[in-house]
């Protein structure tokens, strides 16, 4: 946590900003998160410990975050950005369309098959975003979101 708060503040003076309590608050309720959070969520739970954040500072602060690429952002069906911790590791999303559960999955075969039709059509596979919508097989959580 320290050394990701570390690498944040550096990332803000590059950019001639601070490390403010409020931007702190924010980040450290993104690192220690391991689901997708809306930016409500994330406004909900920086409260906690910094009353005083306002939902503007979350979106300008996580906007910091992705830039960084601390940070990831995706937009789902349900039209609202989705926040989780950037990591080295590469994965894609199967999401409830009932429930809006959130599932990361990693596929080997799926990306050798990306990356075949890829160069088969003459292209470089670069990157790419793998976004599955289901329905759970078992019965929905009541309440949207990440659900376990």
């Amino acid at each position: 946590m320290e050394q990701l708060l570390s690498d944040f503040k550096q990332y803000l003076a590059e950019q001639g900003l601070k490390m403010t309590r409020q931007r702190r608050a924010i980040a450290e309720v993104v690192f220690r998160s391991d689901g997708h959070l809306t930016l409500n969520e994330i406004l909900e739970m920086a409260k906690v410990s910094q009353p005083s954040v306002g939902y503007a500072t979350v979106y300008r602060t996580m906007k910091l975050l992705a830039q960084s690429g601390m940070a990831a952002e995706h937009k789902f069906d349900d039209g609202q950005a989705r926040y989780e911790l950037a990591g080295d590791d590469h994965h894609d999303h199967i999401i409830c369309t009932t429930c809006g559960r959130i599932v990361e999955f990693e596929d080997d075969e799926i990306e050798r098959i990306q990356a075949k039709i890829a160069e088969k059509l003459g292209f470089t596979a670069v990157y790419h975003r793998h976004e599955i919508y289901a329905e759970c097989h078992s019965a929905c959580e009541s309440a949207p979101g990440d659900n376990p």
